[in-house]
């Protein structure tokens, strides 16, 4: 059995809504935008009418907060639409309803699908309608839904999928053309390689899930690639003196550690100081591992006068700019994530988290903004929920934010 709710904050708590109209009248300079309402909308399925209505009031909902309906009215003079997660993507909504859901009846796991609804009034055009989708719906996880259809298992179209398809020509194409047609995120040289390597190892074409498997291993996410590029020749423009004399710096530090076989890369810019310290014997205190990333030191400790035990502690930095600026509340969630992650596997106590973030300027105007891009407003903002809901959700509080702009 399937049931539907739609849930609305009452007037008084309706801040999100309210916070979204005074953006979009902003960065749309959609001024002539009257009101709009924000509906959240469940569909469950598997559960009888009692177990729904008891959900519906205690789970699905706020009951001194919000509005519940079972169905929606659109009057002639609004304008609606509907968005949700791309099949595939994690939507905690669902997730977390559909837990807590299992917990009140002692039951198997319903399938709940959540979606959100927004009715504007007010006279806008299409354009300007079209305009307020593609700023409100990031289509790299969400996607316009039916306001009316339903979003359950059973109104979803469950066709087999088609078969991997074989890139017969990737071996045939120049890398050029390849990196060019499928956007790889692999130089040119990369995909020569990976050529040779399916040409005369495997003998045989490679399939499009192979080839977007090694496109993302071979990623700055996975290989550091940016940091491990070789720098063969750099140029000082006007009014970097100091930024060049820094450089200088560095040089002379490599050749006095014995360092200029190596190539000169951001990764070996970034440790050369912690390099220098060691030899000089004034970093005697930090542990060596295997993960050239990972930061410990090794400190001294005496609890109630006894005997000195060795205690490390552990840095940790994480950067996800391109996830960030592409998905902002999962990427900027991860980041922090990563940060926290990274010293539980290596069994410390998580302490604190801290976040820096840089962005350009968030008071751009939509129109400004690149296509295919998200506006700089919505990124700073998101990200900033990202950060708070990882530390939120596992109760580790960010001691520190700043953010430059």
């Amino acid at each position: 059995m399937s049931h539907t709710l739609f849930v609305e904050k009452k007037s008084n708590f309706a801040n999100e809504a309210r916070h979204l109209l005074h953006d979009l009248r902003e960065s749309l300079n959609l001024h002539n935008l009257e009101s709009l309402r924000l509906f959240n909308r469940y569909d469950v399925e598997g559960i009888s009418n009692e177990e729904f209505a008891q959900a519906s009031s205690s789970i699905l909902s706020e009951p001194q907060t919000d509005l519940l309906f079972n169905k929606l009215s659109i009057e002639p003079e609004e304008h609606a639409f509907a968005y949700a997660y791309l099949p595939g993507q994690f939507d905690q909504r669902a997730d977390s309803a559909a837990q807590c859901i299992q917990i009140l009846t002692g039951k198997d796991k319903p399938v709940v699908h959540a979606s959100q609804i927004i009715i504007l009034k007010g006279e806008i055009t299409d354009s300007q309608v079209s305009a307020i989708k593609s700023y409100v719906i990031n289509a790299v996880d969400s996607h316009e839904v039916p306001v009316a259809a339903s979003t359950s298992r059973a109104a979803v179209d469950h066709t087999s999928p088609a078969d991997i398809e074989i890139l017969g020509s990737f071996l045939t194409d120049t890398p050029a053309k390849i990196r060019k047609a499928m956007s790889l995120a692999m130089s040119e040289a990369d995909i020569a390689f990976t050529q040779d390597y399916f040409e005369n190892q495997e003998g045989r074409p490679p399939t499009l899930t192979e080839i977007r498997m090694l496109d993302t291993y071979w990623s700055d996410h996975c290989r550091h690639t940016t940091f491990l590029t070789a720098i063969d020749d750099i140029k000082f423009g006007e009014g970097s003196e100091l930024i060049e004399e820094t450089y200088n710096i560095y040089r002379d530090v490599r050749k006095k550690l014995n360092r200029d076989d190596r190539p000169v890369t951001l990764m070996d810019i970034a440790l050369i100081g912690m390099r220098e310290l060691k030899a000089s014997g004034e970093l005697d205190n930090l542990e060596v591992s295997e993960e050239i990333n990972a930061a410990s030191i090794v400190v001294p400790v005496s609890i109630d006068g006894a005997p000195e035990e060795e205690w490390l502690i552990q840095f940790k930095n994480e950067t996800h700019n391109h996830p960030t600026e592409i998905e902002p509340f999962g990427g900027a969630a991860t980041c922090l994530g990563g940060c926290i992650r990274d010293p539980l596997s290596g069994r410390s106590y998580v302490y604190q988290a801290m976040r820096v973030t840089g962005a350009a300027n968030p008071l751009a105007p939509f129109s400004e903004t690149l296509p295919g891009k998200l506006p700089q407003k919505k990124i700073c903002q998101i990200a900033a929920k990202g950060y708070s809901s990882y530390g939120n959700q596992i109760g580790l509080a960010t001691g520190q934010v700043a953010e430059v702009y």
